[in-house]
């Protein structure tokens, strides 16, 4: 598959998915709602209705001017991504690195068009008090770029309570994984563990390889190419038959004197 195609593949399959969920969940769920994914019983894995102002994973940056500044840090963030993207496509760099490029850049696109419309075009969803509604744009909850993200997955997978012998936290109680999250943040975190379990395809993809030609010279031998325009001796005649005789009676008379 080409790269250009595996890019814009994965970018609309990661947006169109995250934001139909949360639209779906949006409109359907009160907030604070929520239901087993797995049937009943299985508590361990939840679509839980809640919403964030802030990064993902539920943490944020505190009062009106922070979510405004984490806003527009988004927005330079995936302006940049885009460009990079654009670049490794064009240079032809390994598809491990495009994919993880554009599963983050998808997560983070998918967040930022709740930060920036979701204020303006959805009525507040009250807590257990009713559902939310698509109005008018600037009738929301919220002004642009002040709307919050949308978060749905929770899976408290593992509770109880700490042994008494535990230093500090001896007898507390524990959740392992509070974080409530939606697809747009698994698919941020999944481009982030291929760069770090594929690392050294990574940074081979990422650096700047020599071509084929280039090794191969870089392997065969220095020759010096230079040759000699001008030959050092001519090549001497080989003597005639009777010259060589001449020469043989020449020597004997000598060996006589």
């Amino acid at each position: 598959m080409k790269r250009g195609i595996l890019a814009s593949l994965l970018l609309i399959i990661v947006l169109v998915a995250d934001q139909w969920l949360k639209i779906w969940v949006k409109l359907n769920m009160q907030m604070g709602q929520h239901f087993n994914i797995f049937g009943e019983g299985q508590d361990w894995g939840q679509i839980y209705f809640t919403e964030n102002p802030g990064m993902a994973f539920g943490l944020e940056l505190g009062g009106e001017y922070g979510k405004l500044l984490l806003t527009s840090f988004r927005l330079v963030a995936v302006s940049i991504m885009s460009v990079y993207l654009y670049q490794i496509i064009k240079k032809k760099k390994g598809r491990t690195l495009i994919s993880s490029v554009s599963f983050i850049l998808a997560g983070a696109l998918g967040n930022i068009l709740d930060s920036v419309f979701y204020g303006a075009f959805f009525t507040e969803s009250p807590i257990h008090g009713g559902l939310a509604e698509v109005t008018a744009f600037g009738e929301g909850y919220a002004p642009l770029l002040y709307g919050r993200v949308v978060d749905m997955f929770y899976f408290p997978l593992l509770e109880g309570d700490y042994p008494a012998w535990m230093p500090f936290v001896g007898g507390k109680h524990f959740l392992f994984f509070q974080p409530i999250f939606n697809l747009a943040d698994a698919s941020i975190s999944l481009g982030v563990f291929l760069i770090i379990f594929c690392y050294q395809d990574f940074m081979e993809t990422v650096g700047n390889p020599p071509k084929e030609e280039e090794k191969a010279e870089a392997i065969s031998p220095v020759v010096d190419q230079e040759e000699p325009t001008v030959l050092e001796e001519e090549e001497k005649p080989k003597p005639s038959v009777e010259e060589q005789i001449g020469l043989e009676i020449d020597l004997e008379e000598e060996d006589d004197d």
